[in-house]
């Protein structure tokens, strides 16, 4: 007995001294994760819009366009005169379908696309922000380019109803007036508020059944290019709607003289940019629509790219 007793105590005082000694080793540390560097973001490229692709300008060009505080916010394509022949052949080539959808459906995709840009409102603000514009400003300008769509949907399928008549003659006949789209109409947009500037001038052109090429504004294009996308995920066939970003003192003299465009609309003052479109406009008689600044939507805006057409139809012997 006495000898087991000893022998356990030996080897307690074993595993105790075993525990002195691992106590006593100091305890590796373990090895941290190397601290990985910071990932870089995806910067949005921005390109052209032109019969519902995103492609590059032909001539490899671009312009750079500063934030409010002096760094380069984006690198933009510069469209050249063969973008925008390119965006007049796919606005032509969607002009018969377009003009020929019922008032109605033009009125509804009209809707979507102001469905689709309010469930992007909020990249609209901070597009806007980054170029100075106040959040509350902002805020109210995506929300007013909102309203503008939704008031140009309203009218698509009522402004025949209100400008189209039947004209009193002295004739055994009836004689009617209807409006019908003029065809392939440029823009030169607004050069400001970026996006109401740019919506309001391309909004009465397509309910009204024409086919639209439109360049962005110059000083600051980026929410008109944005906008290409969200006419890419609504319901608009490829070739309405069509935009260039580049230099307006390039490309104006091309938006007025191409002779297969029968509209030129111009939003701007520029006394030497107006004499410059209606000179070249002159070429085929194309009408020119002249605005000082962006108005509030109404439908005289659509009617000044509407033809009038009277018909006679005769009546009695």
């Amino acid at each position: 007995m006495d000898k087991n007793i000893k022998t356990q105590e030996r080897h307690a005082e074993r595993a105790s001294a075993q525990e002195v000694s691992t106590s006593a080793k100091p305890k590796s540390k373990s090895r941290a994760a190397p601290a990985s560097s910071p990932r870089l973001g995806v910067e949005k490229t921005y390109k052209l819009y032109i019969n519902g692709k995103f492609p590059r300008t032909e001539s490899g060009r671009f312009f750079t366009v500063e934030d409010a505080k002096g760094n380069i916010a984006a690198n933009m394509c510069r469209g050249s005169r063969k973008d925008f022949r390119e965006a007049v052949v796919a606005a032509r080539k969607a002009l018969s379908g377009w003009a020929g959808a019922s008032a109605y459906l033009r009125g509804q995709i009209l809707y979507r696309i102001a469905e689709m840009l309010e469930g992007r409102a909020e990249q609209f603000v901070t597009e806007l922000m980054s170029m100075g514009v106040s959040k509350r400003d902002a805020a109210k300008e995506v929300t007013a380019a909102i309203d503008c769509l939704v008031c140009y949907a309203g009218w698509a399928d009522k402004y025949q109803q209100v400008f189209s008549s039947v004209n009193p003659v002295a004739s055994s006949h009836f004689n009617f007036s209807i409006l019908e789209p003029m065809g392939v109409v440029s823009v030169l947009a607004s050069q400001e508020k970026a996006l109401l500037g740019f919506v309001s001038n391309i909004a009465p052109v397509i309910a009204g059944g024409n086919t639209a090429v439109a360049l962005a504004s110059e000083q600051n294009p980026l929410c008109a290019v944005s906008f290409a996308e969200v006419l890419h995920s609504s319901d608009v066939p490829p070739g309405v709607v069509n935009i260039l970003s580049g230099y307006r003192g390039e490309l104006a003299e091309h938006f007025a003289s191409h002779m297969d465009v029968n509209a030129v609309v111009y939003y701007g003052d520029d006394a030497n940019e107006i004499q410059l479109i209606q000179e070249q406009a002159a070429n085929n008689i194309k009408r020119v629509i002249i605005h000082k600044k962006p108005a509030a939507p109404d439908p005289y805006q659509i009617m000044d790219v509407q033809e009038t057409k009277t018909t006679w139809h005769p009546i009695g012997g």
